[in-house]
């Protein structure tokens, strides 16, 4: 039996049979389907929400508007009316996400409610330590360091700390994510929170690279390409388009699952593969770097 979809893959899923059945209604003889701003006259709903809802990061508020949207889409099978009537309103409903959704930048809601949804990710980070990667500790640090700045208070840092051990669960499920990361040598040498706090984390990563499911490697201080900002890649096995994310200057999170972009970021990750470390070598150059403590 296939497990339940999460929230976010909810309304993905709406949205893209939404936006398949707005492009193909009436190709027979009209040619062309129609165009977003022709699907909402006569609704209470405008353009931009119609847009927002079939990248699936918003639902119908009101059943009747997806209700008048079916019918000028041509659609009269009053099953697959109803299937996707009780996929927006299962979409509607909290879930483990809701209680976290105010500590992350904005846009990062949407990938983290599709991680669970993954079946492989690629992740970079040239400055830190992966976020599934982390310790608790070394998470908590990462915070640390930036909470006079960011001004954090202690009740932020203790459920973005829980949020990302969470976030880990994706690794360690039944059928775990397949995990691809390259870590820049930087993340590596810069000290988060002391000593130990590295010596475990250095640990960590040692260890969860001699799982089957989870590949890193380091790409370490030559000449290379590298990738000034940091990324993740989300593969779906075809469920749904793959999706990148990356964050911004700015602190939000900007997501596509656009091929062109996602192609530009497979291609940034398989030059980084190339240059980086082999596999093999993680654990000794995180011995010697333990050494160098």
């Amino acid at each position: 039996m296939a497990a339940k979809r999460g929230r976010t893959a909810q309304r993905l899923e709406l949205g893209l049979q939404l936006r398949q059945l707005r492009e193909n209604c009436g190709r027979s003889d009209r040619g062309g389907g129609l165009t977003r701003r022709q699907a909402v006259v006569g609704l209470r709903i405008s353009e931009a929400s119609l847009q927002r809802i079939e990248s699936g990061s918003l639902n119908f508020r009101n059943v009747g508007d997806l209700r008048k949207l079916l019918d000028k889409y041509g659609v009269t099978d009053e099953e697959v009316v109803e299937s996707l009537i009780s996929l927006n309103r299962e979409s509607n409903q909290q879930d483990w996400l809701t209680q976290y959704r105010g500590l992350m930048p904005a846009g990062m809601p949407g990938f983290v409610g599709l991680e669970p949804e993954a079946q492989a990710m690629k992740a970079y980070h040239p400055t830190l330590v992966y976020g599934l990667l982390q310790t608790e500790r070394y998470a908590r640090a990462v915070h640390d360091v930036q909470k006079s700045i960011e001004e954090y208070t202690t009740e932020f840092i203790r459920s973005s700390v829980e949020l990302r051990m969470r976030r880990q669960e994706v690794l360690t499920r039944e059928k775990p994510v397949r995990l691809h990361v390259i870590l820049g040598e930087a993340a590596l040498r810069w000290p988060i929170g002391g000593t130990d706090v590295m010596r475990e984390q250095f640990g960590r990563i040692e260890e969860m690279s001699t799982w089957d499911h989870v590949t890193i490697q380091v790409l370490p201080f030559r000449p290379s390409y590298r990738s000034v900002n940091d990324f993740a890649i989300l593969d779906f096995g075809g469920d749904f388009p793959p999706r990148v994310q990356a964050d911004s200057a700015w602190g939000s999170v900007s997501t596509s699952d656009k091929p062109r972009e996602v192609d530009r970021f497979q291609r940034r990750f398989d030059a980084m593969t190339a240059s980086a470390l082999s596999p093999e070598d993680t654990p000794d150059f995180l011995r010697r770097l333990e050494r160098e403590l």
